[in-house]
């Protein structure tokens, strides 16, 4: 893939210039912001990928990794401001953060997009924290979608990944999903059809990879950042009764299994982005308390955690054994397939 497409694109507020040598270069500037992207044309596998919800736990690291692999990151955002604090230009070089107005021209100028967003789901749950955690959703997929599609094919991505959840298959304590198993029936499960179906309507010839994520495991963010200070208390235990299934996902893994639904066409249709040892949310805490060197004997009641969440704490409190069948037919390698050595490597 080409990094830029040449002459083919062009950036409202970009004027052009040049560089010792000739080298081509784009400068994209804004009111409050000023991005130098240098094109290499000698570098043909070098790619140009815009994120939605590049500000979130995932996002952040897929950025990075990008970044460390010298791929031009795009950061769409509706809140510039934030975005810079997270991502100032004198640590991420080179990456451009655009608002709103400026996403056609950034996705026409990737060989792929990326879309994470989405309102996080570990909060208190009001009717209308669920249809803002629905409609998040569906919105800025659409929005890339419509992007995309409207598109000239010779500016259009190529592959689109966006995010999903494993809260598609609903919950069981007995049953073990894969990516050929049917919808649930709750709500986490009409959000993530929907969510899935939005981005379904992408052009036939972009590449989709759908990736419905587990519980990503990592010490900045997600659901371990919420456990760790009840074990630092010496209160921690399981969630409930324990016996409800934990598919889970170091924050590596996904953003390498993200990195590869970009770059390998192989990688398409629904993948699930969880380990290949899902665990009981007992055994989980148990190895957590051992980690940590914290007892984790004590269980958190329904009531309490219920207190904190309202019908939010439904994501904790039932789960679901889900097997990433299609990441091992792919040949996805795990860094950590296995929750303890998961937890050693993100408190060591």
């Amino acid at each position: 893939m080409e990094l830029c497409r040449g002459t083919a694109f062009a950036w409202t507020s970009a004027i052009s210039t040049s560089l010792p040598g000739n080298q081509p270069k784009q400068v994209c500037e804004s009111r409050r912001h000023r991005v130098l992207v240098v094109c290499n044309a000698s570098s043909p596998d070098k790619l140009t990928v815009s994120i939605t919800g590049a500000t979130g736990f995932i996002g952040q690291h897929l950025v990075k990794r990008l970044q460390a692999d010298d791929h031009q990151v795009r950061v769409l955002t509706r809140t510039r401001s934030k975005a810079l604090v997270i991502f100032p230009a004198n640590d991420f070089p080179g990456v451009i953060v655009a608002e709103e107005r400026e996403w056609k021209d950034c996705i026409q100028a990737s060989n792929a997009v990326v879309n994470l967003a989405g309102l996080p789901i570990s909060t208190r749950w009001s009717s209308e924290i669920k249809k803002e955690i629905k409609q998040s959703r569906l919105r800025v997929t659409s929005k890339v979608v419509d992007l995309i599609n409207g598109s000239p094919e010779a500016v259009r991505p190529s592959v689109l990944v966006s995010a999903t959840a494993v809260g598609y298959y609903g919950t069981s304590e007995t049953q073990v999903f894969d990516e050929q198993s049917p919808s649930g029936n709750d709500y986490l499960a009409e959000v993530c059809r929907d969510w899935e179906g939005t981005a379904l309507k992408v052009n036939k010839d972009v590449r989709l990879a759908l990736i419905r994520i587990g519980v990503v495991l990592g010490k900045e963010g997600g659901a371990l950042a919420k456990m760790i200070p009840l074990f630092m208390m010496f209160a921690g235990g399981p969630l409930g009764s324990g016996k409800q299934w934990f598919s889970w996902i170091h924050v590596d893994d996904i953003v390498n299994l993200i990195y590869e639904a970009i770059r390998n066409p192989s990688y398409k249709g629904v993948i699930n982005g969880t380990a290949p040892n899902p665990v009981r949310l007992a055994e989980m805490c148990d190895h957590l308390g051992k980690v940590m060197g914290r007892p984790s004997w004590l269980p958190v009641p329904d009531f309490a955690l219920k207190a904190v969440l309202g019908e939010g704490a439904s994501v904790v409190l039932e789960g679901q054994k889900v097997i990433p069948a299609r990441a091992k037919e792919l040949g996805f390698k795990f860094k950590y397939p296995y929750v303890r050595e998961a937890l050693k490597s993100i408190l060591s």
